[in-house]
């Protein structure tokens, strides 16, 4: 992966985790740093799920794996933030 691959992954996982930590319903008690980590994650797994199906490589804007990907990220924000809750 080159350097602008990374670069692009980041700046997509920081808009990921933070459209998915809107989706999430209330206050979650999870830094910045988290929810950057949870959108990179969100966005790299999502991408390997849309690209499975098979819906990855559309024209124009690929809605479907934007979907994917900001659902993992709620998942990944609400599943971060119960297991703070329980500490």
């Amino acid at each position: 992966m080159e350097i602008s691959g990374i670069i692009s992954a980041v700046v997509i996982g920081i808009v990921i985790g933070v459209l998915g930590r809107l989706v999430v319903p209330g206050r979650q008690r999870i830094g910045v740093l988290w929810t950057i980590l949870v959108g990179i994650a969100a966005a790299l797994v999502g991408t390997g799920i849309a690209a499975g199906f098979d819906v990855a490589e559309t024209k124009g804007i690929d809605w479907i794996e934007l979907a994917i990907q900001i659902g993992l990220a709620a998942l990944g924000v609400a599943g971060l933030d119960r297991f703070k809750a329980r500490r």
